[in-house]
């Protein structure tokens, strides 16, 4: 019997480092890059860690009870949408160099030019959110982008390297069309090993500030969170940025719980012209890496936010809320402050140049 089990052990081993070892789950840093990792002051004992202290699970919580909630409890009827997500295919490749806009990709993705420059942000343009095929499928009508919509890009801009933010198939079609690639520390192993050069690579940790074209910077800034594509986490970093343009300064939050770097950002570089905050995807169980719609809008007034964009919903099922919860939810708390929200549908176009934005609230469909 106890070879039976020795041998079951070593067989999910094996099993284990087979799946794991597929191009999709990236590469573990090694060399010049493991060196520069180690001598982080954000990593210590064999891993990154947030500036506050950030457990996994918020208070009251186990990981068996978050588990059996998720896969046995009564879902909300509404996780999905009962029908296709409202969005408009916008041509990408239509914007000309002298146009300053915004175009949500869904979920966390999105494109933008402004000041003659193209970024693309977190890109996830399959069908799915994981390494897998068949687990964690978009909705129908927020999947309408695909990689070969994507034009030539001077910069890819990535915040962390989880499934639903960093997309191996989307990365690897669109290689040939980026430019630098902008990435916290360590997640460039992934990226050398999906074929991109290492002087593409832009690989920083908090406090960098980095020189662009057209005298835009970019400054690596803190977020609340933690980072993996396999069982070990935290390996690599994950990162929030500002960018500073000659006619614009933006706030990109990547996923973030609330804390403290919001206020410390905006004190130090802010007021922002424009904030995009990441809300949806919460659950009062995990609110120390994932920000409730609450702490969206005060994270929102702590970076001096003059407008605010939310991303992070209306594509995947990541936890238990309706699907137009966030949305909901962050749109009454704006107006009972009298804050300015933008919130597009999927490839709706914003103007960064507009001095007011109205958007239909097309998320109120059901």
């Amino acid at each position: 019997m106890i070879y039976i089990l020795i041998g079951l052990v070593l067989l999910l081993v094996l099993l284990y480092f087979i799946v794991t070892g597929q191009e999709v789950f990236g590469a573990e840093a090694k060399g010049e890059r493991l060196l520069r990792i180690q001598q982080s002051r954000y990593y210590k004992d064999k891993q990154f860690h947030n500036i506050s202290h950030t457990p996994a699970l918020a208070e009251g919580y186990s990981m068996p009870k978050v588990m059996f909630d998720f896969l046995f409890n009564k879902k909300n009827p509404h996780v999905k949408p009962s029908s296709e997500i409202p969005s408009i295919h916008t041509n990408l490749k239509s914007f000309s160099k002298d146009q300053d806009v915004f175009v949500w990709l869904g979920h966390s993705s999105y494109y933008m030019q402004t000041d003659g420059v193209s970024f693309l942000i977190d890109p996830v343009l399959s069908s799915y959110g994981s390494p897998f095929k068949f687990f964690n499928k978009a909705f129908p009508g927020a999947d309408i982008f695909k990689p070969e919509d994507i034009p030539v890009i001077d910069y890819l801009v990535i915040t962390h390297d989880h499934y639903d933010h960093l997309d191996y198939p989307t990365v690897k079609a669109i290689k040939n069309r980026v430019g630098k690639v902008v990435l916290p520390l360590g997640v460039g192993a992934h990226f050398e090993r999906w074929g991109y050069k290492p002087e593409q690579l832009i690989e920083e940790e908090w406090g960098a500030e980095v020189e662009l074209k057209n005298t835009i910077s970019i400054i690596f800034t803190p977020a609340r969170h933690f980072s993996g594509r396999k069982m070990r986490r935290n390996t690599t970093l994950w990162t929030s940025y500002v960018l500073n343009t000659p006619t614009k300064r933006l706030f990109l939050g990547g996923d973030s719980g609330y804390d403290t770097h919001f206020k410390e950002i905006g004190e130090t570089y802010g007021p922002f012209d424009y904030a995009i905050i990441e809300n949806g995807q919460y659950n009062e169980a995990w609110k120390y890496i994932h920000a409730l719609p609450e702490d969206v809008i005060q994270a929102s007034i702590d970076v001096k936010a003059k407008n605010i964009i939310p991303v992070h919903s209306s594509k995947f099922a990541l936890a238990l809320h309706a699907w137009n919860e966030p949305l909901k939810k962050v749109t009454s708390l704006a107006e009972s402050k009298n804050l300015s929200l933008v919130i597009p549908m999927i490839g709706q176009p914003v103007d960064l140049n507009s001095a007011k934005h109205y958007f239909e609230k097309w998320w109120e469909f059901e």
